[in-house]
């Protein structure tokens, strides 16, 4: 008799790695109240579709600064620093011809295999470590985070430290944080993509509850400014005022966190060199 042929088992799916889904504790009131303050503070201004028209519109500047085959030149360069409010007033010293190159090869490397996005934090990193770390260099960071969420929105959420730092437990994911006594906890949560990333799931799914269903992806980032907007105007400490003034619009600090302040309607931006004048940019538009 013909011995049977071995059974052999069906070859499985090589499954691909996850990102880390850290559980997020957020709270529903806390959102709901912040979006509520969203809504009537860009009523004056013309109403939210304003302000996410403005976004659009600079991430159209950071895709066609960054996504061309030449290097981005230091002019444009200087146009994506003002329009990245927690970076401009750090950043200077390297925007001098003989300084530049060291930002200009550290954010070709960053957008080195964006499409992977499970190299984000090594990338970023690496990106980090090509500066000095201590205070003055916080900034780089951010900067990072504005550069790859500029030119790519949708693999990229809001990653700057204001969204979260878990070294300093400060953040806006503390301010919609749930907890009894969320000023005595320590969030354990690490700043990582899978946080953002999670972060604005979650964001996303509130949103389609209370019916935004078109441009998600900028009511996100609107409604995180906001809820840290909300804790600049709590605070009201000697750096808050430092770094975002104290003005009485209420939308002031959502346009500021956003960037969509750095270019006035003459051209001018609040990026400044060394003797203190503002850089000059050209056909930038974003809040009319």
């Amino acid at each position: 008799m013909r011995a049977a042929a071995p059974v052999t088992a069906p070859r499985q799916a090589l499954s691909r790695p996850e990102h880390e889904r850290p559980r997020l504790e957020l709270s529903g009131p806390k959102l709901a109240a912040a979006f509520e303050r969203l809504v009537s503070g860009s009523e004056e201004h013309g109403g939210i579709e304003r302000y996410v028209a403005a976004l659009q519109a600079k991430a159209a500047v950071f895709r066609l600064a960054l996504e061309r085959d030449d290097e981005v030149d230091l002019k444009t360069f200087k146009t994506l620093c003002a329009l990245s409010a927690t970076v401009r007033r750090r950043v200077t010293p390297y925007l001098a011809p003989a300084s530049f190159p060291v930002l200009r090869t550290g954010i070709d490397r960053l957008l080195t295999g964006r499409e992977d996005t499970l190299t984000t934090d090594e990338r970023m990193a690496a990106f980090r470590g090509a500066f000095p770390e201590d205070r003055k260099h916080r900034w780089v960071h951010d900067l990072a985070a504005e550069v790859l969420h500029g030119v790519d929105p949708e693999r990229y959420p809001l990653m700057c430290r204001w969204v979260w730092d878990a070294n300093a437990n400060t953040g806006v994911l503390r301010e919609i944080w749930h907890a009894e006594d969320v000023d005595q906890c320590v969030i354990g949560t690490p700043s990582r993509y899978g946080t953002y990333l999670m972060l604005r799931e979650e964001l996303s799914q509130f949103l389609a509850a209370n019916g935004v269903f078109r441009d998600v992806l900028w009511y996100v980032d609107l409604l995180t400014a906001q809820v840290y907007a909300d804790y600049i105007g709590e605070q009201g400490g000697t750096y808050l005022r430092t770094e975002f003034g104290t003005p009485e619009d209420p939308m002031y600090h959502v346009q500021r966190l956003l960037g969509l302040d750095g270019v006035d309607p003459r051209g001018r931006t609040r990026l400044k060199a060394f003797d203190g004048e503002a850089f000059v940019v050209e056909d930038v538009k974003l809040l009319d």
